[in-house]
């Protein structure tokens, strides 16, 4: 990460997480307001306004004024292509994080799996291969 002299507002604001699901949100919805974005995210709408002041003033989001069917003005909340960037930085970061999380749990199970198959016990035998497809497949 940057030094803290190099960090922006949102940096504090916003959680990469966070970030990225109002980053994603945006992208999808435009013109969502700020109480839906509020209710998507589980934030209140206080916070809501503030974090996307803060994507806005460090340039990840822009608005416009956009009329609606009503002839109402309404706003659109816009990635500009700094916002895209930094939605495409988190979603790597989190798919290499989730990737060795897997490998971690790949190898977390052959180690439990060779324990189970290693005591051999009739009263307490396993079919481990057929509890982990099972567990795969989401039964």
């Amino acid at each position: 990460m940057c030094s803290i002299v190099e960090r922006t507002w949102a940096d504090f604001v916003l959680s990469d997480d966070l970030r990225y699901r109002f980053l994603k949100l945006l992208a999808e919805e435009p013109q969502i307001s700020q109480r839906d974005v509020a209710r998507h995210l589980g934030i209140s709408v206080g916070k809501a306004n503030y974090c996307l002041s803060a994507l806005v003033e460090t340039g990840l989001v822009k608005i416009d004024n956009v009329r609606k069917a009503s002839n109402k003005l309404a706003y659109a909340y816009l990635l500009t292509p700094r916002g895209i960037e930094e939605k495409t930085r988190i979603t790597v970061g989190f798919l290499q994080r989730k990737m060795r999380e897997y490998g971690d749990l790949q190898r977390e199970i052959e180690v439990l799996r060779r324990e189970v198959m290693a005591t051999g016990s009739g009263e307490c035998y396993v079919n481990v291969d057929a509890a982990l497809q099972q567990i795969g497949a989401g039964d």
